[in-house]
């Protein structure tokens, strides 16, 4: 690093915020999934305790420049910063990592590539749609697509672990849940408790079309 860039005698003058500001000056690598977590954490504690970049920058005694790269993952810490950073922040130094080794399960869905669902219930005229599932050891969540557009005399009743979540786009239907009766059209929605008999009553309006959301509690041997 030349005089001009470190601020020494023949530079530009001392590198503002002093020691820890030198300390952080490595540029962010590559990945830098580390810096992202640490960069979040540190900005959202921040903002929750009410500090501003300015007031960070004397507890600490690192530049608001320097905050604000680390902020933004563009720079990695030392062990020292981060250290300052927690005190300043009033918080343990591991928290400032926190989500920096989690992994993030997506699935995408595109347009008519869900799986259909043949079960009770699949029948001429209804069809389950799978659009996604997220599952892990504790969190499970099931999300279909229904179609309904053939009346039929009687309908299926699901009972199941969890809570769903049923959102109206199409049609309109009277849905049953135990002993109660909700009569739903587009925008309408019902959040209820699977283990309680639920299902279509009637069918009003065809074609319906709903989204069924079942998120699960953690996972035991019941549910397998």
């Amino acid at each position: 690093m030349s005089d001009d860039a470190a601020g020494g005698p023949g530079g530009r003058g001392p590198v503002e915020g002093g020691p820890a500001a030198r300390e952080v000056e490595e540029p962010a690598p590559t990945d830098g999934r580390l810096e992202r977590a640490i960069g979040a954490q540190v900005r959202r504690i921040r903002l929750a305790s009410g500090q501003t970049l300015a007031e960070m920058a004397v507890r600490t005694g690192i530049s608001k420049a320097m905050l604000s790269k680390i902020e933004n993952a563009q720079t990695s810490c030392s062990l020292t910063t981060l250290a300052r950073l927690a005190d300043a922040l009033d918080t343990p130094v591991t928290s400032l990592f926190r989500g920096a080794d989690a992994e993030r399960e997506a699935v995408f869905t595109p347009a008519g590539g869900g799986a259909r669902i043949v079960a009770r219930g699949t029948r001429v005229g209804h069809d389950y749609t799978l659009l996604g599932a997220l599952r892990g050891p504790h969190k499970r969540m099931e999300a279909h697509l229904v179609t309904l557009t053939e009346r039929s005399e009687r309908f299926p009743l699901f009972q199941h672990p969890g809570t769903e979540l049923l959102y109206m786009l199409e049609g309109e239907m009277v849905y049953g849940h135990g002993e109660s009766s909700y009569t739903m059209r587009p925008g309408d929605a019902l959040q209820l408790d699977g283990e309680g008999a639920h299902g279509p009553q009637e069918l009003l309006e065809l074609p319906i079309r709903f989204l069924s959301v079942v998120a699960y509690g953690e996972i035991g041997s019941s549910d397998l």
